[in-house]
């Protein structure tokens, strides 16, 4: 997983690497965009949770335009978007972001699968794990995980 900032236009806006780290752990949320299947591209906002390490893993149903669009194509990006402040008299905004470049991997084994939903319980519900593990159990058949390897990644912002 490498932080790579030589692609980065504005250098003045770098977000360092332990605030993109921060980001990617405590996001809210994700845009997963993918090749389209009828051409272009498709983005999606998703819920994720990231293994601390180099993958990071979204839950879905086991069919749907995401799996036919990564069955044709595994090379994603996924853009998180942190705290956000438009200044109206300055037209401008204050943000924070990163993007990461990776491999979307499907099909995943059972345990590799039980493991993700528990990061995303985690992440999501840590007071209500016992009922969430629970509830993950009950609709696992109905569940799919995608995990995307992180190849690299960078981070913006702009602070006013």
């Amino acid at each position: 997983m490498e932080f790579k900032t030589q692609d980065v236009r504005r250098k003045d806006r770098l977000l360092g690497e332990q605030e993109a780290r921060t980001l990617l752990e405590n996001g809210e949320y994700g845009v997963l965009s993918v090749q389209a299947e009828e051409g272009g591209g498709y983005g999606v906002p998703l819920n994720y949770a990231w293994d601390g390490k180099e993958s990071l893993y979204i839950h879905c149903a086991p069919e749907g335009r995401k799996l036919r669009c990564l069955s044709l194509c595994d090379r994603v990006s996924f853009c998180v978007v942190g705290r956000t402040k438009v200044a109206p008299s300055r037209f401008t905004t204050e943000y924070e972001s990163l993007v990461i470049q990776g491999t979307a991997r499907t099909g995943l084994a059972e345990e590799e699968r039980r493991k993700a939903l528990e990061l995303i319980l985690e992440k999501y519900s840590p007071l209500d794990m016992e009922k969430g593990l629970v509830y993950a159990e009950k609709s696992f058949h109905r569940t799919d995980v995608i995990r995307i390897d992180i190849h690299s990644w960078s981070g913006k912002c702009k602070r006013l």
